[in-house]
This record gives structure tokens, sequence and C-alpha cells, in this order.
């Protein structure tokens, strides 16, 4: 059995901000075991969707660990999934290893250049290469959305054993209908140790399920091997199509039907006495497709209440699955020595089968939707039926955000993040400074005592990390302010400390550089950029350097994205 383990990486006494409470000294050994390591990821969930992050859903789980860990507040993700994915596993700017677009949404001009393949390409090198070759088993159990060729499969990328829906979406149930699809004959790639699936095991028969059990069995198979393991767990949920067993959206029947302008205030509220955000904070302003709820009709409404039914059972399911598999490590002595992460993958889903992607692929893919669904209210949620939560409820998953999905701002990238470190005994406590999805690589190689790769990995030249360790901050040390830039879309953001300066086309922005203080406004309603010249041409130079060392292409066709 995995032993304990006790990491010269940290300091004999930890804190967060000078208060967080340590359980034991984690002092310098020479034991040589290392910690096991469980990433947890959710697909499209919101910053308020957990019941610790000020939401209604039942989320026992997540939020128990929330309560042992630490709790990431500003935590920053990628705008959408397969970049996130990239820069988590890899600590590197998408566009150094492959992900500077979704490879759904590739521009003409994009199409062939360095750092837009699509999947993770030469340039990268996972964090599950670097434990597997430091002596860790690693598995992945869920979404991958880097490759969805059997040479792009996880198994290529470090990952020993793995069941793995390759591509972006698809429905939760055992029919494989991807989430989208030109051809009605298509079926969503999913692959087991590197080799295509042409049916789903028998199983298989609710997504969060059959990851929790895939990822249990990797684990109980190797768990007296003396190793230590990484593991990779992938929801699809709450990503559309939004579907769930048919009990646990009983569960919430009945739940919204006082809409989400009644939900927003509540769940704006609660985060406020949770500290999770200001005070003062207002809430974000509607997109510009949103709906007053005193705006519907009664059938409006209904389908409505319905969506985020099925959306709470997907982010409730997912807790319950998470579950199943911390049952299972405390059970055989694994939990206490397991270093855990959850974090989103970006914000909630806030668009709609109305909005466009480039070139001539949405038409053909919505048609097939439109012909190969069940739409009626009677099957929403069920095998066959096609729901998305839309930009009224997605502004409900992140009250005080701008946007979500597919947009720099904050309700696209910043999502509820957890870390629990086995000998910190932190109480819940919150972590304010912020934290880049690229910081969790170098973080878990530095408590695993890996070190990072330098310019050439097994003979061939690789990205560098450009994520830091948060160690220092969850030791309480005093960093350098930092500063951010990404791009996604064409649509693209600088951060540095507490202002940001976001550029977007209307009507999501103004199509200039926009500049916000988040200090002061979280929702970026109060656009600084006439006050602040010097400011703004500051960023915009760091925005240019940005750009030219991540060889950034922006989009000449822009998506519904």
């Amino acid at each position: 059995m995995r032993a304990p383990f006790f990491r010269s990486a940290l300091a004999a006494t930890v804190g967060i901000a000078a208060s967080l409470s340590v359980s034991c000294a984690l002092a310098a050994s020479s034991d040589p075991t290392k910690p096991n390591i469980l990433v947890v990821v959710a697909d499209d969930m919101g910053y308020s969707d957990l019941g610790s992050f000020g939401g209604e859903i039942e989320t026992p789980n997540l939020d128990s660990l929330a309560a042992s860990g630490v709790q990431l507040t500003n935590f920053q993700a990628m705008p959408a999934c397969s970049p996130t994915r990239a820069a988590l596993l890899t600590g590197a700017d998408p566009h150094q290893v492959g992900l500077g677009n979704m490879a759904e949404e590739t521009a003409p001009n994009q199409e062939g250049k360095k750092g837009y393949e699509g999947y993770l390409n030469d340039r990268a090198v996972t964090i599950a290469s670097l434990l597997r070759d430091s002596g860790y088993d690693t598995y992945l159990a869920g979404k991958w959305h880097l490759g969805s060729t059997e040479q792009t499969t996880p198994n290529q990328r470090g990952f020993e054993h793995s069941f793995s829906m390759l591509s972006g979406g698809a429905s939760h149930f055992p029919d494989m209908k991807p989430a989208y699809a030109p051809t009605p004959e298509a079926r969503a790639p999913y692959a087991e140790d590197g080799k295509i699936l042409k049916t789903l095991p028998a199983q298989f028969t609710y997504s969060s399920q059959y990851y929790a059990d895939r990822m249990i069995d990797y684990i109980a198979a190797d768990k007296d091997s003396g190793r230590p393991f990484f593991g990779m767990m992938a929801f699809t949920a709450p990503h559309w199509p939004l579907q769930a067993p048919d009990e646990a959206v009983a569960k919430y029947r009945g739940r919204y039907d006082a809409g989400y302008d009644a939900l927003l205030e509540a769940r704006l509220s609660k985060q406020k006495a949770l500290g999770l955000v200001p005070a003062g904070a207002e809430p974000a302003a509607r997109s510009p497709k949103g709906r007053p709820w005193n705006s519907l009709t009664d059938e409006e409404r209904k389908r409505e209440a319905r969506a985020m039914e099925i959306y709470a059972a997907m982010v409730d399911q997912m807790d319950v699955n998470t579950g199943r598999v911390f049952d299972y490590l405390r059970k055989n002595g694994l939990y206490d020595n397991t270093v855990v992460i959850f974090i989103s993958d970006n914000g909630a889903e806030g668009h709609d089968l109305d909005d466009t992607w480039p070139g001539d692929k949405f038409p053909k893919i919505r048609k097939v939707i439109d012909e190969t669904n069940d739409f009626s209210f009677e099957r929403m949620g069920k095998p066959g039926s096609y729901t998305f939560l839309g930009p009224n409820w997605a502004r409900v998953s992140s009250p005080t955000f701008s946007l979500f999905k597919g947009f720099p701002t904050e309700g696209g990238t910043r999502t509820a993040g957890i870390i629990r470190i086995p000998g910190i005994e932190s109480h819940g406590k919150k972590l304010d400074k912020l934290v880049s999805v690229k910081d969790f690589a170098p973080t878990l190689l530095e408590l695993a005592g890996v070190k990072r790769p330098g310019v050439q990995y097994h003979g061939r030249e690789v990205a560098p990390m450009t994520g830091t360790s948060i160690i220092p901050l969850l030791k309480g040390q005093n960093v350098a302010e930092r500063t951010e830039a990404g791009e996604l879309f064409g649509k693209r953001f600088v951060r540095k400390g507490d202002w940001k300066l976001v550029h977007m086309p209307k009507p999501w922005g103004n199509g200039e550089w926009q500049l916000f203080n988040l200090h002061t406004d979280l929702a970026e309603a109060h656009d600084l950029s006439a006050k602040e010249p010097a400011r703004v041409a500051e960023l915009k130079k760091t925005w240019d350097q940005y750009a030219q060392q991540n060889q950034v292409v922006l989009p000449d066709q822009v998506s519904g994205y």
C-alpha cells in the first residue's frame, strides 16, 4: 500500500496570510515516498455552483474538500475547454503546445500554423509523462479533448491507463451521440488505453458514474504496488447537452421555479456572506441575449426552470461520483496521502444553438442537431434530448462576473478552485491571490520532488513552463505582482495585479481595449481606459510582447464564442 509522505518542498511551518494552521510539521525528511495526486476537472461549471462557493446545489463531497483544503477564490482557467486542459497538463501557454485555438473553432488563417494544431503538439510534455518517468502510476478517466486519433490519445502523453472521451462533448448516456457533428452517422470518439472504441462498455450508464468507476478500477489494480499514483478524473458534466438520470433530476424538481433573477440575488448574497466576493460587489450585467425572468412567457419559464433542474442534477451527480472515489481512497488508507485538486475548466456555458461557428461548419452541424434530437419538454434531460443552459442561468453561475465561457472576462475564466495538500489543516481558508491553471503543473512537480523539464525532453525541444508553483503562496510568502496575458477566439486580455485590459468585438465589448480595476469592479462594468491612458499603453505593450512570444495568430473569422 502506498505509504504516507513528508515533503521537503514545504517548510516546517506553513501558513496562508499568516493564518493557516498546520496539523503536523512538514519538515524535511529523507523519506523517499511521494504523494498520490488526484486532479478532478468539471466541464463548464460556474464559480457559484458548489455549495461552498455560494450555490444551493447539494455538493457535500466537494464542500468537504473545500473545508479541509484551500479555496482558490481568484483561480483563473482559460476561456474554454481544450486550452485549459493543455495548460493544466503542461504548465505552458496553450499557443505554445498546439491549442492556440480549439480544433473545432480553427479559423482559415490559423490552419497549418505552429501552435494551432488542435492537439498537443511535439513541443508539449505533460506532467503525466514526467511523473510516470519518476515512478508514478498514471491514469486518466473522462474528457481528453487534446487529440482525437490513436496517435494523440492520453496514452501517447504519459497516461499508462486511460478511458477517454476524445472530443469536446457528447451525450452523457451510452448512445455515443456527439454533441456536434456534420453527419447523423457520426459517433463520439472514445478510447481505452489508446485504442478507439466502436461501442461503450455495458457498465457505462451515465458519464460521471463510469468515469469514477474507471478511476477506482485503475487505482485498485495498482494499490499494493508501492508506487504513488497520478490520476486525472475529467468529468464531462455539466457540459451540454444537459442530461442526467431521472432520479437525480427529480431531486431538484420545482427548486428553480422562482427564476434566475431571484437565484442570482440569493447566490450573490451568500457569496458575500462567505467572503468570496466583497460586500459591495455588484451583479454582472446581463449578456446581450439575456432577458428578465418577468419578461418570459409561462412556457419559456417552464423550459428554463427544467434546464436548470437538469444542470443542478449534473453537478450533483459529479459530486456524488467524486465522493465515491474519495470513499475508496479513505477505505484503502490512501486519502490522507493524496494531494487533491478540483477545478472547472472554464465558466458556465452561456451560448445557445443560435450562436454560430466559423465558415460553413455550423449550418451542417445545426441541421444534424435539429434532425436527430428530441427537443420536447417531456424529453429534456433524457437520452436523445438536447438542452443548453443558456445566458440567463450562466449569469447566475457567476453572479458578479461578466459573461461566461468563451470570453476572457471573469465570468469566462474565474472558476471554482480547491487544493488539499496532506499535512495541512487549513479549515477552509481562502487564497485570494491570482492562481493560473498553468501553475498546477509546476506545483505538483515540486510536491512530487520532480524537476521541471529543460528545453529538451527525450531529444525534442519543448515549450517552457510559464506557470509558477503556488507553494510560496500557500506558505504565506509575499510574491511579486503578477502579469498574465492571453487570447482565444480573437478575444484577448492582459492582467497586472488588479488591473485588467480586455479587447472584445461588439456586442460583447466595444471593439477597442477596455480597462477595468477588479479590486473595485469585479463585474468589469466601469471602463477606465479614458481616465488611465498611460496604463492602457503599458498593458497594450505587454500584450504585444505576449503575442510575439507566443506567435499568436488572431482569427480572420470570429466565431459565436
